[in-house]
């Protein structure tokens, strides 16, 4: 049994519908689960859609129109049947969005994000199961939310993975190799059935659950790269692929900050040994990069660039130390704003993160913690995590670079850095 991921950068367009077609036929005779992403920058429109609403603003009725527009472009090259269901389906998921946006907001920002964003997935399935359909590929569209059991932390929702397994061993077992099963990544729901979502980029974590749950044979992330890159290509011209990693490599190389993939996706899958392949579905021909267990160390130096960072350093207003009380309430200041820390350094008498700048919440963290602590900011940075470093891969990330706070370890370096004045 085979869980095979589709992120919006497949399914961009009409063609690469067809594309997602032309792959699935090839596993055709296999149980195959497909989890498919929003359309191409579908979720940075509901995004945008879902901020505009929020503070009232005129430009929410043109966003809307914007992705109204783009899903009929798409369904009205895929399909020459214009009295297909799928014209049907798309626009009572859009009249969703259009219940919620004609009255003034009620609810906080997070749960209305999720009640909107999480629409894009939800077309985007549909059109993709229907197009296999005409394409003769038997297929079923499933409601993720039905088998995805979260709490009620919105935009960032926690899985009940007990609830989750039950609802899942329950019914897809046996709808398995009678048809292909097309559902939604990124989203779950609340025991009270409200839409939550997984975070951002989370369909490779929803790809994970379902394979740990179904004791899947092999994940298959399909992206716009040959595999996992040492570097992200926006940042080096010259970058390498890595043909193996293990679980561990694949673990640190997501916390440091590697978008390839999603950080919760590793552990489900190790956890079953379950292997992990993230292949090219512009080369079908490549065989990507294959992460399993296995005593294979990381081949290349690997580099993660985090940009738009700011650095926040947090002083006792006595004459105290940063102690372990402190701590305990500096870190549960961050979880309540949800910021992420991505770099952090303690001495006596201060302590130092990088996080990424989110206007609204950092301005809501500077405020608490001024209430008890010295609080001073940097802005406009850059972060650098280089894994099994050495001299000269340092001094190829700081060309015309000022270093303003650095870490390492044996194998991993991290640097905050900015361009030279």
């Amino acid at each position: 049994m085979q869980v095979y991921k589709f992120g919006g950068a497949s399914v961009k367009d009409a063609e690469g519908v067809r594309n997602v077609a032309r792959i699935v036929e090839q596993s055709k005779d296999q149980p195959l689960l497909i989890v498919v992403s929003a359309m191409g920058k579908t979720t940075n429109l509901l995004e945008k859609l879902t901020k505009a609403y929020f503070n009232q603003e005129p430009e929410a009725v043109s966003y809307f129109e914007e992705a109204k527009r783009f899903h009929e472009e798409i369904l009205n090259q895929l399909f020459e049947d214009t009295s297909h269901p799928i014209f049907d389906q798309v626009a009572n998921l859009f009249v969703e969005i259009d219940w919620i946006i004609e009255e003034e907001p009620q609810d906080t920002y997070d749960y209305l994000f999720d009640q909107i964003v999480s629409i894009g997935e939800l077309v985007s399935s549909r059109i993709i199961e229907a197009y296999l359909g005409i394409s003769g590929l038997p297929s079923q569209w499933i409601d993720a939310r039905n088998y995805i059991h979260t709490d009620n932390n919105f935009r960032e929702a926690n899985v009940n993975w007990e609830k989750t397994a039950e609802s899942i061993h329950a019914s897809i077992p046996a709808l398995l190799g009678k048809s292909i099963l097309v559902t939604q990544g990124f989203i779950g729901s609340t025991s009270e059935n409200f839409t939550t979502t997984l975070g951002r980029e989370g369909s490779d974590y929803t790809a994970a659950i379902f394979a740990s749950c179904l004791n899947a044979d092999l994940v298959t992330i399909w992206k716009d790269v040959p595999g996992v890159l040492n570097a992200d290509p926006k940042w080096f011209d010259a970058t390498e692929l890595i043909p193996e990693l293990s679980y561990l490599d694949a673990i640190e190389l997501t916390y440091y900050g590697a978008t390839v993939i999603h950080p919760k996706t590793i552990k489900p899958l190790q956890n079953k040994g379950i292997t992990l392949a993230v292949r090219s579905f512009v080369d079908l021909n490549q065989h990507g990069t294959i992460i399993k267990k296995t005593n294979t160390t990381l081949p290349v130096s690997s580099f993660i660039f985090k940009v738009n960072q700011v650095l926040i350093s947090i002083l006792p207003k006595d004459f105290s130390f940063i102690v372990e009380d402190n701590f305990s309430h500096i870190f549960n200041v961050f979880a309540k704003h949800k910021l992420k820390i991505n770099m952090m350094h303690n001495s006596a008498v201060s302590f130092s993160v990088s996080v990424d700048y989110d206007e609204k919440n950092i301005v809501s963290l500077i405020k608490e913690l001024k209430q008890q602590y010295d609080v001073e900011f940097k802005r406009d940075l850059e972060l650098v995590t280089i894994r099994h470093y050495n001299a000269q891969t340092i001094a190829r990330v700081l060309i015309n670079k000022e270093v303003i706070m650095q870490l390492q370890d044996n194998y991993t370096c991290q640097m905050l850095i900015q361009p030279v004045k």
